[in-house]
């Protein structure tokens, strides 16, 4: 049964809260997956708090038309992933995409802002924030633990020079 103009409003202004509620949406088509792949990527978006949407590109075109974003002419069939972090959705689809290669990045939206398929395929190489946040951490304390090794190396050797004078005295 065809949908009327008041269900498609109601779809029209639950995906343009999504687009306003997620700081990166990436698209896919994913012509060609089966429903048990396609199943597994709604589990795989849900276990890492995403959202998975399979939209009409009509009612994608008017939500990112509303908002101000262009994306021009999508091919395929497509599947939204919407996040909360810039990065996470493109791994996610990045990763789903490896595995099964019916599934083809096609753009995003990212912080309001139209990126290319390449743009998102680079940033789902990135690492995530958790990781660079320990990179940076890491980073920042390795003049202090160095600095710390390098008197403990002192120590250590004023111990075996006290060792080495015992043994000699024994």
């Amino acid at each position: 049964m065809p949908k009327t103009k008041e269900t498609k409003k109601q779809d029209l202004e639950i995906l343009e809260k999504r687009l306003n509620d997620s700081k990166s949406v990436i698209f896919a088509n994913f012509f060609g997956l089966k429903v048990k792949e396609t199943e597994a990527l709604r589990t795989e978006c849900r276990e890492n708090n995403l959202k998975c949407l399979v939209l009409k590109k009509n009612l994608l075109t008017l939500a990112l038309k509303n908002k101000g974003v262009d994306v021009g002419n999508i091919e395929g069939e497509i599947v939204a992933v919407f996040g909360e972090d810039e990065a996470v959705p493109a791994k996610i689809t990045a990763n789903f995409g490896k595995k099964y290669k019916s599934l083809k990045i096609v753009a995003g939206v990212i912080d309001g802002k139209f990126s290319s398929r390449e743009d998102v395929v680079v940033l789902s190489k990135l690492s995530s924030r958790e990781e660079l946040l320990a990179k940076l951490v890491g980073t920042i304390n390795a003049p202090v633990s160095g600095f710390v090794n390098v008197l403990a190396g002192n120590m250590r050797k004023f111990v075996y020079v006290l060792d080495a004078i015992k043994n000699v005295k024994s």
